[in-house]
């Protein structure tokens, strides 16, 4: 399904919608790319690749290479890797490559990671496999009481700073969790160290307690509306103060949470819960109840609404900011 009345332009690229699948275990496959491409996304993140996939692996290939004892001096220069064995990050620029043989809209790299190093080396790779677009998912939990939150955004800048500098024809966009102190300055730095876009916000996985065991267990939860009110917010905040392109991710269930993002100011909708749970077919869905929504009100394009609700636009513009809190509380009767 494609109608130009949707299109929209994220990271320098020309999209049909504004759809996005988001990395998840839907984008992991190459047959799951083709299948969300299909069923009409403007764009599609691949899942990610992480640092301790790749990492593992180069501590394998090591093991192969340099510490095998195989008994015999004359064969000690002979340890050969297994012919089967192919890295996180081959096997992930291999897919790349024919995901991009098979679909005609725009794939997006992701790589997922913490450590300052060797973020440039994937960027570089991805880049010559075909990559549209790059989005660097630092996900780094800030748990020891010497790092400064100063220090945690500065990892941010240093590793954006390092990927810019390998590619610097590559768009990038940087995908943030939502409990920096003061977001807006962030993202003004993100914009001026290279950044063309960030997504707002990673969901940070949440793991529980078993009352049983006392063991830590992992647990995957998908999103639900609610989670996107904040996500609302703080675009339609920052939106009129940095000219770089915003995602919004997380909580974007219906065709009418899509028309919310555009309101606000955001350029796509990443989505991810609501195809595991709906499946592909909801994006011609929400894509229908967008369209039915702007000729209800009269909308010629998605151009023409965006950011028209935001911070700067909107008629009562302190709604966004502390003015709602007593409001709020004052609907709620016992």
């Amino acid at each position: 399904m494609s109608n130009k009345r949707l299109s929209t332009r994220y990271l320098g690229l020309e999209l049909d919608n504004p759809l996005v699948p988001s990395a998840s275990p839907l984008t992991a496959t190459v047959a799951g790319v083709c299948r969300l491409a299909a069923a009409g996304a403007g764009a599609v993140v691949m899942h990610s690749l992480f640092e301790e996939a790749c990492s593992r692996d180069h501590e394998l290939l090591h093991h192969f290479l340099y510490e095998q004892e195989v008994g015999h001096g004359e064969a000690d220069d002979y340890l050969p890797v297994p012919d089967s064995f192919q890295t996180a990050e081959e096997h992930y620029l291999e897919q790349l490559q024919t995901i991009k043989t098979r679909i005609d809209i725009p794939v997006i790299a992701s790589l997922n990671g913490v450590s300052p190093r060797g973020w440039a080396d994937h960027a570089r790779e991805l880049a010559a496999a075909g990559a549209d677009a790059l989005e660097l998912n630092i996900y780094h939990i800030a748990a020891s009481a010497q790092e400064s939150g100063a220090a945690v955004e500065q990892r941010y800048l240093d590793i954006l700073a390092d990927v810019r500098s390998a590619v610097p024809d590559l768009p990038l966009a940087l995908k943030l969790g939502a409990h920096f102190s003061s977001p807006v300055h962030l993202v003004a730095q993100l914009q001026e160290q290279g950044a063309d876009a960030v997504v707002l916000f990673n969901r940070f996985l949440e793991p529980t307690l078993d009352l049983d065991t006392l063991k830590i267990v992992p647990q995957l939860q998908l999103s639900t509306a609610m989670e996107l009110n904040e996500r609302l917010r703080w675009t339609a905040i920052m939106r009129a103060q940095v000219a770089l392109d915003i995602a919004i991710t997380g909580g974007i269930h219906s065709g009418e949470d899509v028309i919310r993002t555009q309101l606000v100011g955001a350029q796509v909708a990443q989505l991810a819960s609501v195809l595991m749970r709906r499946g592909a077919g909801v994006l011609g869905e929400m894509q229908r109840a967008m369209l039915a929504w702007m000729d209800e009100n009269e909308y010629d394009s998605l151009q023409q609404l965006r950011g028209s609700v935001c911070h700067a636009n909107a008629a009562d513009p302190s709604g966004w900011e502390r003015a709602n809190y007593l409001d709020t509380l004052d609907l709620w009767r016992p």
